[in-house]
């Protein structure tokens, strides 16, 4: 099957793509990330003189899917039912999912992938002075229902 990029119209220009007469659906996407950074900069998260880390970047997380279509000029405004973050230390550093979903004529993949990114800013801003060579990566979608186009499961990659 032959795909094209919605968000163009006939004479190559941007649009918003209409969703207007789409069906209204329940949706859900989860999407993941990780921050790398060192054992020392794990070890002091929880002293850090500005607060919790991760609590302040799950609700940076939850604060941007709320506005992602300010942030993605083509994204639709959604009215979001839940969004949840989950953030998990590992030996390497932390693992952001996030969970947004809605009842709606458009997915929320982009609310729970501008979540993620915005939750691991959040833990490098808060981390910095620590370290400057923290990593922020691997974000991607893990998941999605709803709509048209039916579920997506990402499967597992090699390497």
């Amino acid at each position: 099957m032959k795909r094209k990029l919605t968000h163009y119209d006939a004479r190559g220009h941007a649009s918003m793509v209409d969703v207007g007469k789409k069906e209204i659906t329940e949706r859900s996407a989860t999407a993941q990330g990780f921050v790398r950074m060192s054992r020392e900069v794990l070890a002091a998260l929880p002293s850090n003189p500005k607060g919790d880390p991760l609590e302040v970047a799950r609700i940076a997380g939850i604060s941007a899917a709320k506005k992602t279509s300010d942030l993605i000029p083509l994204c639709h405004q959604l009215p979001l039912t839940h969004v949840s973050i989950e953030l998990e230390i590992e030996e390497r550093g932390v693992r952001i999912r996030a969970t947004a979903a809605t009842a709606a004529r458009t997915g929320v993949e982009m609310e729970a992938l501008t979540a993620v990114a915005v939750a691991a800013l959040t833990i490098y801003d808060m981390t910095k002075a620590l370290d400057k060579g923290i990593e922020i990566g691997e974000i991607h979608l893990v998941e999605k229902s709803g709509g048209k186009s039916g579920a997506y499961r990402r499967e597992k990659r090699a390497g």
